[in-house]
């Protein structure tokens, strides 16, 4: 397994309340060119968590932080007019919470929690996640 730093969420910039998955996901970063979905765990509307692309396969989701890290991306992130909107359902939620403390607890305490804003020019994940999930 390769060694893992940090943790980076993502929305998939799709309006809120429609719906899409991990297939959805793949197939829109086939049609950029790319390999497959960049991320490594997608989380729909219902809260599922659906695998992406596998731990051990370096993600292609943050330009410049894939080597160490895990990609997970929400279904939503946007308002009808295409701004940014913080529009996880309860589910999601719940589910990204539980996902993050338990890659935490798989990959150590060590591991820190970021937005892709963090990190680049865009308002992914359109929430503030250093508020909700901050780096000791």
């Amino acid at each position: 397994m390769r060694p893992i730093k940090e943790i980076i969420i993502h929305c998939s910039a799709t309006v809120e309340g429609k719906d899409f998955n991990s297939g959805d996901i793949d197939r829109w970063h086939k049609q950029r060119g790319w390999s497959g979905n960049g991320y490594h765990y997608v989380i729909p509307l219902n809260g599922a968590i659906e695998f992406g692309r596998p731990l051990d396969k370096i993600g292609a989701h943050c330009k410049g932080r894939n080597q160490g890290s895990i990609g997970i991306c929400y279904i939503g992130g946007v308002d009808e007019n295409m701004n940014a909107k913080d529009t996880r359902t309860s589910q999601q939620t719940e589910s990204l919470k539980q996902l993050v403390e338990s890659l935490k607890v798989t990959f150590g305490s060590h591991v820190k929690v970021f937005g892709h804003n963090q990190f680049s020019r865009k308002a992914c994940p359109s929430f503030d996640v250093g508020k909700e999930f901050p780096n000791d």
